[in-house]
């Protein structure tokens, strides 16, 4: 596993958005899920300490311990005892067919997010075009 001197880039950190409505472990799993979709999170990368994510975010360690063993049993993260939690290798392969769907599904629900929230499609389009050029690679 890499150490975090050897992560290209800034060192990965949570935020949080207490109006959203989101629950905090379901955050941070989604920012990890987008971190690494984005390119700014790859395998090997490790995260921030359970204490240190909750005293950070000043939220109680056991929601953090929460979503890491939630991205560990999905297996999107690997924790070492007392070395840390690192981002896991990618072993899941999907076919065409299934990427497909999925990708159909994943449009789906993030169109009717936005609109929900007052977004136009254009503005997400728009959104996407912005990305990191890292990110549009991956």
């Amino acid at each position: 596993m890499k150490s975090p001197s050897q992560s290209a880039g800034a060192e990965f950190s949570f935020r949080l958005d207490s109006h959203s409505g989101v629950p905090v472990y379901r955050q941070l799993i989604d920012q990890v899920q987008a971190a690494i979709a984005t390119g700014m999170l790859a395998t090997g990368d490790q995260l921030p300490t359970v204490r240190r994510v909750a005293v950070d975010l000043a939220i109680n360690p056991n929601t953090v311990v929460r979503a890491y063993r939630e991205m560990e049993l999905r297996g999107i993260l690997d924790t070492q005892q007392g070395t840390g939690t690192f981002v896991a290798e990618n072993r899941v392969h999907h076919s065409k067919t299934e990427q497909t769907r999925l990708l159909s599904q994943l449009i789906i629900e993030f169109v009717a997010r936005a609109g929900a929230a007052g977004l136009k499609v254009s503005d997400l389009i728009e959104a996407l075009r912005q990305l990191p050029s890292d990110a549009q690679r991956n």
